[in-house]
């Protein structure tokens, strides 16, 4: 398939250059109606976390489409990476216009094997004057959390997360409380540590949008970082947007991205190689290609496009399936393996497309 509908990569920001005038860092309009408004929305998000981190484009297109495409990301990675850095950029990218006053846009959870489900979703507290008890909520209250080393505390702790994840609710002493509509999280891990994990199995890593596997930065990036260390970033002269912006946006892409039938056809083909090749011990869900539709339309949106293409299956193929399958013993290039599943239903949908099937 042509590639001539693909965003050409922009290069990194350089931190210390001087932005022409901007409008002041107020929320951008709340209203979003139409796909070109949602684009510019996204556009918005993006050059907060650019204007954070460099080298990291890549990273910065699956956490914008996770975000946009309502679901969440796992990266793996490595201490000093810049995780940190991102995720907080994209929370002092929203502006707090929700239902709930002073509810934060960033918190960040330490998964340690001490951590309790209550630490993390919240806890039932006696108040002496009223003598009633009252919930204090927790810090997975905020639009967005990020959480390091997820695979460091016990199965009960990521239980009461992925719970918050998956329902965007938590349960306490048998009450449910919910969360803010637009809850996004990103979770870590090292994918080199692992003495003293308590590993995801598949049931839970399910939930994740997308596993992205982080590199180091390029030469030139990584150089850039040493020479603008310490200098005053431009941040402050970038609109916030409007947390509505953001989930309105969501439906937006939804009912505004055609997503043809051909195009679920390739979908299912995928999976199917994917259960049915002798490398993998256990297939992809069904609920991986629901998954996929959302963050495919949000991709092609990104890409100024109102259609899904087979380029888009390309490019996020891995990214969506790598870390919803079991591999056999020995078989350690997960990326491979896919890209070997989705060629042939890729190649068809190419002649479809092309044919206007």
């Amino acid at each position: 398939m042509s590639s001539a509908f693909d965003q050409p990569t922009a290069e990194p920001v350089p931190v210390p250059e001087a932005r022409p005038a901007a409008p002041p860092p107020t929320a951008a309009d709340a209203v979003v109606s139409t796909l070109d408004g949602v684009r510019d929305t996204a556009a918005r998000v993006r050059a907060w976390m650019r204007d954070a981190v460099m080298g990291r484009d890549d990273v910065i297109e699956l956490v914008l489409i996770a975000l946009f495409g309502d679901g969440h990301v796992l990266l793996e990675d490595y201490p000093g990476s810049g995780k940190t850095t991102l995720a907080n950029a994209l929370g002092n990218s929203i502006a707090d216009d929700g239902p709930e006053d002073g509810l934060p846009e960033f918190r960040r959870l330490q998964f340690t094997p001490d951590l309790l489900p209550s630490d993390v979703t919240g806890v039932m507290v006696f108040d002496m004057e009223s003598n009633t008890f009252h919930f204090r909520k927790g810090p997975v209250f905020a639009y967005v959390v990020l959480v390091d080393e997820i695979n460091r505390t016990t199965p009960k702790v990521q239980a009461a997360m992925l719970e918050a994840m998956a329902e965007k609710q938590v349960t306490v002493d048998n009450i449910t409380h919910k969360l803010d509509d637009l809850f996004f999280v990103i979770a870590t891990q090292n994918p080199l540590d692992a003495v003293g994990t308590y590993p995801l199995p598949l049931a839970q890593l399910d939930r994740f949008l997308f596993k992205v596997r982080m590199k180091h930065i390029d030469r030139d990036s990584e150089l850039e970082v040493l020479k603008t260390w310490g200098l005053p970033k431009t941040r402050a002269t970038l609109p916030k947007v409007a947390r509505r912006a953001i989930v309105e946006s969501r439906g937006i892409i939804r009912q505004g991205v055609h997503v043809a039938e051909a195009v679920q056809e390739a979908l299912v083909d995928i999976a199917r190689n994917l259960r049915a090749d002798k490398r993998v011990l256990q297939g992809v869900s069904t609920r991986s290609l629901v998954l996929a539709i959302p963050a495919l339309q949000t991709l092609a949106m990104l890409r100024g496009r109102d259609f899904v293409t087979p380029d888009d299956i390309e490019r996020l193929a891995v990214p969506i399936f790598q870390h919803r399958m079991e591999l056999l013993p020995g078989i350690d290039d997960a990326g491979m393996v896919i890209k070997d599943a989705i060629r042939e239903p890729l190649d068809v949908l190419a002649k479809r497309t092309l044919k206007g099937a």
